[in-house]
């Protein structure tokens, strides 16, 4: 597949979205261990139907490659810009198991980040996240998100509730690196 470096990381770069990888979005999308973090494992998701869905997302999100196989890994973006509010949402997810837990996600955030607050001039980007996804809100405190509320009990799985957690960061609370010139 043929990716591009907008963004680039020591160890991940973010790409524009390449459409033909709409059969790996497709595996991950339908991977429980991923879909349900997500909040989507109760769809199914189709060749076809993720083929547009990527169309659709590639407007505003990039592809996670690893630069040591210049492969992809995730996706992530910033929805619902606002510019003249000046604030974003942020979704992230590594599709690749094997690339679970090696830093990689802080780092795609992190780039992310500089590109919203450096770039884009926003000033408040916020996510959304389940209580359950311990390894996922360590990662949003440790990039320096902050818990801002909680929509209790909102997703019921298997007879057990759990809440959605709100987390947002502020410019000012951004310490990763300055885009330069």
């Amino acid at each position: 597949m043929k990716y591009f470096k907008k963004l680039e990381g020591k160890n991940v770069y973010l790409s524009p979205i390449n459409l033909d990888d709409y059969e790996e979005y497709t595996k991950w999308i339908n991977d429980l261990d991923i879909s349900i973090n997500l909040g989507n494992a109760h769809q199914i998701y189709t060749l076809h139907k993720e083929k547009e869905h990527l169309e659709e997302v590639s407007k505003n999100n990039f592809a996670i490659i690893s630069k040591s196989e210049d492969k992809l890994i995730g996706n992530c973006g910033l929805m619902n810009v606002d510019s003249v509010h000046q604030q974003a949402e942020l979704g992230i997810f590594i599709g690749e198991k094997d690339y679970w837990d090696k830093g990689l996600g802080t780092e795609s955030i992190k780039l992310l980040l500089d590109y919203g607050f450096n770039l884009l001039n926003l000033h408040n980007i916020l996510l959304k996240v389940f209580s359950y996804n311990k390894r996922a809100i360590k990662c949003y405190k440790k990039v320096g998100f902050k818990e801002i509320g909680r929509r209790r009990e909102s997703r019921e799985i298997a007879g057990q509730k759990y809440d959605e957690v709100f987390m947002d960061i502020l410019s000012s609370e951004f310490t990763g690196g300055k885009i330069s010139i």
